[in-house]
């Protein structure tokens, strides 16, 4: 089968033949209709300082995908009921494979798993034309959602995570970083009821996206300031809930600033390097930051999927981040496309 290949240590990727897998005890082979590019594919085709730490080559790349079940591995349950997995089935897959078997997982915090092994970074994963996961990670899609939106599950899944972590409705939400996982972010605050809904980045086209999502202003912070924006929308004291998804340093402090007292910080966006934060703003305001870190097992899962199927507009604003589409064959121009910023979500389609 084909399949998009880190077959060595360094950068750069190979679309090579390797044998189809089959599935292992407990778990699915799926065949791959469409596949999500994010970030993590950029550095691990890099060949970052963060990606030699974790690959050990060769290894299939890749873990947004929607695809088809074409077989079911030996040991996976039948209940004889609605919950069983059968072959023809669509469906995506949350990426992180737990151990079962730490304190987190035992609790009920799957999400927080300290031997978490990751698809297409610790284990083969989907720029392919078949993977196989565990039966546990499956998630059956309903009919509704179309092999595209159900290739973006797994960042849809992060931003209805750090949309969440706090109450928003009625409240004036910040968004900052309007890259694909920001801009479904202004989605899902404005689906839930936020009042305002204002969005930045250095990058119009991406804050295009984010007004196209339902973001009511957009700033372009290498150009403007969010406290003049603040004040033209009403909001006297400041923002309510940010949801910081950049990792730039120049964000987050310009974000405490113009957060209200007592308001609610959830933070998606990794740093590259450590950097300071002025604690007395966070401590005087009683500001609340909380890190988030993928989908909460499983529980994001069936919000996001319940949110979507009462939706239709959701459903539009969600594929909209999608901008470019490529055959896997031209992995090297959705590869390009991506790292260029000038975009939002690119899928590989492998059908």
């Amino acid at each position: 089968m084909r399949a998009l290949v880190k077959t060595h240590a360094g950068p750069g990727l190979e679309l090579v033949d390797v044998p189809e897998p089959s599935p292992g005890a407990a778990e699915v082979k799926i065949r791959v209709l469409r596949a999500g590019l994010c970030g993590t594919d950029l550095h691990i085709e890099a060949w970052d300082d963060w990606s030699a730490s974790m690959l050990r080559p060769p290894l299939v790349v890749g873990h947004e995908f929607y695809g088809e079940i074409v077989e079911i591995g030996s040991g996976v349950p039948r209940h004889g009921g609605q919950y069983d997995l059968r072959v023809g089935m669509r469906v995506s897959a949350e990426g992180h494979v737990i151990c079962g078997v730490c304190r987190n997982c035992r609790a009920g915090r799957q999400h927080m798993c300290v031997q978490t092994s990751n698809l297409g970074v610790n284990r083969d994963g989907a720029f392919a034309d078949y993977v196989c996961v565990p039966h546990t990670n499956v998630w059956v899609q309903p009919d509704d959602i179309d092999p595209e939106l159900g290739a973006v599950f797994d960042p849809l899944g992060n931003a209805v995570h750090t949309a969440l972590s706090f109450p928003m409705s009625g409240d004036d939400v910040l968004v900052t970083g309007a890259g694909p996982i920001g801009v479904m972010a202004v989605a899902i605050a404005r689906h839930i009821g936020a009042r305002y809904v204002v969005a930045t980045d250095i990058s119009d086209v991406r804050l295009e996206l984010a007004r196209a999502a339902g973001a009511d202003r957009v700033v372009n912070v290498a150009r403007e300031r969010i406290a003049p924006v603040q004040a033209e929308l009403g909001m006297a004291e400041g923002f309510d809930v940010a949801l910081e998804m950049s990792g730039f340093p120049t964000a987050m402090s310009e974000l405490i600033a113009n957060c209200t007292h007592g308001a609610k910080i959830a933070m998606l966006g990794l740093p590259k390097e450590p950097f300071a934060i002025d604690w007395g703003p966070v401590i005087t305001r009683m500001l609340t930051i909380k890190g988030i870190y993928g989908r909460e097992m499983y529980d994001t899962w069936y919000r996001m999927t319940f949110m979507l199927q009462t939706s239709e507009v959701l459903r539009e604003r969600i594929r909209s981040v999608i901008t470019h589409r490529f055959p896997a064959d031209r992995w090297g121009d959705a590869f390009a496309t991506a790292r260029s910023g000038e975009c939002g979500k690119v899928i590989m389609d492998w059908s």
